[in-house]
């Protein structure tokens, strides 16, 4: 599981994320921006707390079928398209993170507000990254080189001779 990283100088966060996070080596699962949308349509249009609520679940689902859980997270972005959202956004994280994340270790977040999104009814999106642990299989298989080719190995014999 990845640790939260402060830095002695720093304070606490203003709210529910870390400064930063390590994780340990594994596959990254990159998740695209989730909005507030459940079965293809937009919920709760102009109620930022229930699209906040959707589009984290939306996340949630996308990092368990990757085989990792909301623990795994490391990194979250999030664009709200109106200011004064932000108290709503504020509740609806404080109401699932907690579930999401028992232990209280918050994932880094980054919280900007944009003109829109891409539908005008949507109003929150988040995007997430995770790590997912790597499998003692893949743990101990070292990494890949690349093949030299004839042509690359020819160039090497060349520049030693002439040294």
């Amino acid at each position: 599981m990845p640790t939260v990283v402060t830095p002695k100088r720093f304070g606490p966060p203003l709210g529910m994320y870390s400064h930063g996070m390590v994780a340990p080596g594994g596959e990254i699962v990159v998740v695209a921006g989730q909005v507030g949308m459940g079965e293809g349509r937009a919920v709760a249009v102009g109620d930022v707390g229930a699209q906040t609520r959707q589009a984290l679940e939306n996340v949630r689902a996308i990092v368990e079928a990757a085989g990792c859980t909301m623990g795994h997270i490391v990194r979250l972005q999030t664009f709200l398209t109106h200011a004064q959202d932000i108290p709503g956004f504020m509740a609806a994280r404080g109401e699932v993170f907690p579930k999401y994340f028992p232990n209280g270790a918050y994932p880094p977040n980054t919280l900007l507000v944009v003109s829109r999104l891409v539908q005008p009814e949507l109003l929150v999106e988040i995007e997430a990254m995770a790590v997912k642990p790597a499998s003692p299989a893949t743990a101990k298989r070292a990494p890949a080189r690349p093949k030299a080719t004839k042509k690359a190995a020819s160039s090497r014999r060349k520049a030693s001779r002439k040294r």
